[in-house]
């Protein structure tokens, strides 16, 4: 399937919109002297700029990348190393979480992966990556995390997928450049919800102001344990706002109370604990035009699938640059 990503000379980035790249030096500038373990150059995905076609090769399960899950205590870092599993990476047993999830052992898909806390991450990083070369990090941690992480892995120098949300996130584009790590960081890895947003933008870059003066209800529902609002619901509301609409994030409807979310938005009570139900409504100044947009997800896996997807991706890019460094 067709992956909607560009190159960058420094993050792939799915913010304003998934994979929008925000570095200032575009079109794949490598500097002469990179290395993968030393000084990558990061890249970023872009849903306005064009298409690259997702290469079947990478998806070949002899090709056992290994990757490391922080965050493997949790739902998402769970459903990520069943799909990585599944789609033949090799997940390492290791694994960054909370201090109090430190010395816990997560058995999953035959593999026993030992959790670390945040003292001494550094030296167990910078071990694993000298035993696996090749090492990419997902991160599926908790939104206060996410800057000091992003710091480690460009520290360390590994490569890294960030589908964790929140944190400073103009905090977060500095960092990875800075660094010259290569990185995903995106807050929606489902790839049809990306195609949908890329609609979106082209939309916005092609008719802008076409909303002027429409009012926007905005409503996004996720599992209790989810804290932070949602990066998908502001890629949207920031592309309404491009087509004339008025509109301030703080007015988006969050829903997290599970009796409110089975009555109203209409969850089933099954997916409950995990689930994203987004609904935008537009109402014309005079109340008789309205427009709704709505894409409702139950369960993990699209963006289990997406995230490995997105590991291939940054393995080829990552051996790709190298293949074509002078020497």
């Amino acid at each position: 399937m067709a992956s909607l990503l560009k190159a960058s000379s420094n993050v792939f980035l799915s913010e304003k919109l998934p994979f929008l790249s925000r570095s200032k030096t575009r079109q794949g500038v490598v500097p002469k002297k990179v290395t993968f373990r030393s000084a990558p150059v990061a890249l970023s995905l872009s849903t306005s700029t064009g298409t690259v076609e997702h290469d079947p090769i990478s998806n070949s399960p002899d090709i056992a990348i290994p990757i490391m899950v922080n965050g493997c205590t949790g739902k998402m870092g769970k459903s990520v190393i069943q799909a990585a599993d599944s789609a033949g990476l090799h997940v390492v047993p290791v694994s960054f979480d909370a201090e109090k999830n430190s010395g816990q052992t997560v058995e999953l898909c035959g593999k026993k992966i030992l959790v670390h806390g945040p003292s001494d991450r550094e030296r167990i990083l910078a071990s694993v990556f000298q035993e696996y070369p090749n090492l990419i990090v997902v991160d599926y941690t908790v939104p206060a995390a996410v800057n000091d992480n992003a710091e480690l892995y460009g520290k360390v120098g590994v490569p890294f997928v960030m589908g964790t949300t929140g944190g400073d996130r103009d905090q977060l584009y500095k960092t990875v450049e800075e660094s010259k790590v290569y990185a995903v960081i995106s807050p929606q890895m489902g790839k049809q919800v990306v195609a949908f947003l890329a609609a979106m933008e082209i939309m916005a870059e092609q008719f802008p102001g076409a909303f002027s003066g429409y009012s926007l209800q905005v409503m996004e529902s996720h599992q209790a344990g989810k804290l932070d609002t949602s990066g998908t619901a502001k890629a949207i509301i920031s592309c309404f706002q491009k087509l004339g609409v008025s509109f301030d994030m703080d007015q988006i409807q969050m829903i997290r109370d599970p009796k409110q979310q089975v009555e109203m938005v209409g969850v089933p009570e099954e997916h409950l604990s995990g689930h994203a139900f987004h609904l935008y409504h537009l109402t014309s100044p005079d109340q008789t035009v309205s427009f709704e947009f709505q894409h409702n997800v139950c369960g993990r896996s699209i963006y289990a699938e997406g995230t490995v997807d997105a590991v291939l991706f940054l393995a080829k890019k990552v051996q790709l640059f190298i293949f074509l460094l002078p020497v």
